[in-house]
Parts: C-alpha cells; structure tokens; sequence
C-alpha cells in the first residue's frame, strides 16, 4: 500500500472534481440525512452548528435554509468558494472558511458539531483520531450534540475489492479510483480512508468525555439508529458533552 500523505492529498482531488463532486451518488441522500439530524441533534431555528470537513457545502446549505446559524470549515480552497458561492446565491446565514480541522480553536461556540461524509476525519490514516475528536467536543457549549461519520471496517473488509488494499494495523483502505471532473474528462487517484469499529468510536468519543448515545450502522441516504450490520457501508457516532464540562 502506498504510504498515507498529509491530509491534502485530498486538496487535489478536489480542485480536479470542483462542482463535479455534488454528482456523485451519495451525495443525493443529503435531504434524508438532515431531516434525520435535525431531529436527533435537537436543533431549531436560531440554533449554532460548526460543519467540519463541510466540501461544498452541501449539508450547511440544507441546515441553512432551516434557518441554523452555520459555519463550514474544509481544506480546500476550491470546495470552499463553491460553498460561499451557492450560500450567497441563496442568501443563506453561513460562514465557509478554508482550514485543517486539526487547527480548530473553537470553544464552547456550538450547540451541534457534524462531520460527515469523512470530510474532516478519516483521511489522515489513522493519525490524530482521538486529538481531532476532543477538538470536536471542545467546540461544543455543554448539552451540545456531535454527529460523525466514519468508513466501517466490517463493510470495508468484507467488499474488498481487486486492486484495493486494507491496512490491518492502522485501519487505513486504500483504493485507486478513477474521477470525472465538470467536463468530463477523467483521471486516476489514489484515495486512503481511515476504517473504524463501532467499539473504536465508542472508546474514543468517551475518552474525549462526551458520552456516546449511539453508534450505529448507516448509508448515504440512509441515516438511522440502529445496530450496524456489515452490509453498513459507514458507522454514525452520536454524542453529547455533558452539562458542565
């Protein structure tokens, strides 16, 4: 397996995809998996959400138009001006800034914190995990709500496919996919992405000090709760930080 790069390995990907990311399949199910948040996060109008790993913007843009208060942060520059660019055009109340999520100085703001689609976690192999999600909860005022997804092992090894590789030390699947930007034209990447156990989020969302209220097995499109099943393409963790931390 090709050694895992510093996260912006996936800035390129980015600024070749640009709007054509928003055509690929699992990014349809985003009505579904907001109207399913909405409730279980126990936002309403007026609520404040930091959206980490946010790319183009897709789930800041359907929580804006509930009228939540959003801010997206994501590593590219390209994904990010495609967000501020769809916001503006609605104008709808959210704040896209470019950043590594491993710099968010944020304390206490927010009365959700998501991060989805492995935007902002799963993508260093397997550095960093436990550090990024106290990072997460610390962004959270007390009662506040963290919703995020990661790539389930279980799926991962199970449907391995021919050519890719799964790294049983580090958790890390690498695939070579083969992407098709705006125009059309195609081109080859190499794509690692941290797997996890449901257990592995459990210990390390509690090692943080949220207390975890479920993990469940889930697909795009397709958010529950419910036990995860190896058919469960991803796992989504649901915690809260307590009152008074």
């Amino acid at each position: 397996m090709p050694p895992v790069p510093d996260i912006a390995w996936f800035d390129d990907l980015a600024r070749f995809l640009g709007p054509a990311y928003l055509r690929n399949a699992f990014t349809k199910g985003t009505d579904q998996e907001i109207d399913f948040l909405f409730e279980r996060l126990a936002l309403h109008a007026g609520s404040r959400v930091l959206d980490l790993g946010c790319g183009p913007g897709r789930h800041s843009l359907a929580l804006a138009r509930r009228g939540v208060d959003v801010v997206g942060i994501d590593h590219s520059q390209e994904f990010v001006a495609l967000a501020r660019h769809a916001a503006a055009a609605e104008r709808l109340p959210c704040e896209f800034r470019a950043a590594d999520v491993r710099d968010l100085d944020e304390k206490g703001r927010f009365d959700a914190v998501i991060c989805l689609c492995q935007g902002g976690f799963g993508l260093l192999g397997g550095r960093d995990d436990e550090a990024l999600i106290a990072t997460f909860a610390a962004a959270l005022r007390p009662g506040g709500r963290l919703a995020l997804s990661a790539f389930h092992v279980g799926f991962a090894v199970r449907f391995l496919e021919a050519g890719d590789r799964f790294d049983p030390e580090t958790g890390v699947h690498h695939e070579r996919a083969t992407l098709r930007d705006a125009e059309g034209s195609e081109r080859g990447f190499d794509l690692w992405t941290t797997c996890f156990t449901p257990r592995e989020l459990r210990l390390l969302a509690a090692a943080t000090g949220l207390d975890v209220e479920s993990v469940s097995g889930v697909a795009p499109g397709k958010y529950r709760v419910g036990r995860p099943r190896l058919e469960h393409p991803e796992l989504l963790l649901l915690a809260v930080r307590p009152d008074g931390k």
